[in-house]
């Protein structure tokens, strides 16, 4: 069912960089829910596999001492989705990694996979781009922190050096505190489905809050990266909290995506639902954090 070279069961981080740098060609393979996939379909056939699925250690939520929040790289999508630092602090992004494929996906699928396969339509990523995430990869010498945004190359390939790995996903406290998020997936279907457009956006209001301090907004397949809008979020940025507000953020959006026709939608039906979601996202952020609109 598999065709595969061999099987590398790695101990621990370090052992897993050894065998990376060992055997550069290899695969690394946390849940499997996409590699094993790609196996059956003959895409990797004779591959060599480095299994990092045993290290507990890249497991779980934790804060910090700066206030940093750290979510290891295997962190399944249904325990980011359960876990009360995310509830409290990012529940965001617990929302939209909860609209990954079906249960079955989301208690083996991880966030590290999720990232590093390259994909704009990832449901974690444009939150993580909105969020200001870094990345932790760990390789043959040291560890090495990147913003998510830099960590995006091109479509389908992302900045893992030879002999390195994802070991975490880190937000910093700047970006969470305070801040307040809604994420949209559009797709044909309910579950199941990839995202034909992802939209996350986020807010920090003022203290009385009737101004907006700071907006973000990012997209998922709108470009062949993930990516963000900043001509919105620099219009949304000390601007009273209103409609005509969210309307103008909205539109702005599209000053910054670069949305293309594929057999799932067509380019201007993606920019159409990239400003209403934009829209509809941004008004239910500023009510999550307190506005009135």
């Amino acid at each position: 069912m598999y065709d595969m070279k061999a099987l590398y069961q790695a101990k621990s981080v370090q052992d897993a960089v050894a065998l990376r740098v060992a055997h550069p060609e290899a695969q690394i393979i946390a849940g499997g829910s996409d590699v094993l996939v790609q196996m059956r379909e003959g895409k990797r056939a004779g591959v060599e596999l480095i299994s990092i699925y045993g290290l507990d250690e890249l497991r779980g939520v934790s804060l910090e001492d700066d206030g940093t929040l750290r979510i290891g790289s295997l962190t399944s999508f249904s325990h980011i989705t359960r876990d009360p630092l995310i509830q409290k602090y990012l529940n965001v992004l617990g929302e939209a990694v909860d609209q990954v494929g079906g249960p079955q996906i989301r208690n083996i699928g991880t966030i590290g996979g999720n990232t590093c396969n390259g994909v704009t339509s990832a449901d974690s990523a444009s939150t993580l781009h909105a969020y200001d995430a870094i990345v932790e990869l760990t390789g043959p010498d040291g560890v090495r922190r990147q913003p998510i945004r830099e960590f995006y190359i091109k479509a389908g390939q992302v900045d893992v050096r030879p002999g390195e790995l994802q070991t975490a996903i880190l937000i910093p406290k700047d970006s969470y505190i305070d801040t307040f998020g809604h994420y949209i997936k559009y797709a044909m279907r309910n579950a199941m489905d990839i995202a034909t457009l992802g939209t996350s956006v986020n807010v920090r209001l003022s203290a009385d809050k009737k101004t907006v301090e700071r907006a973000r907004v990012a997209f998922g397949v709108a470009g062949p990266v993930p990516l963000r809008a900043e001509t919105a979020e620099g219009l949304a940025a000390g601007a009273p909290v209103s409609l005509d507000l969210a309307d103008r953020f909205a539109q702005a959006v599209k000053e910054d995506i670069h949305p293309r026709d594929s057999w799932r939608a067509a380019k201007d039906f993606r920019m159409h639902i990239a400003v209403e979601s934009a829209r509809r996202a941004f008004i239910e952020a500023v009510k999550l954090a307190g506005g009135d609109l």
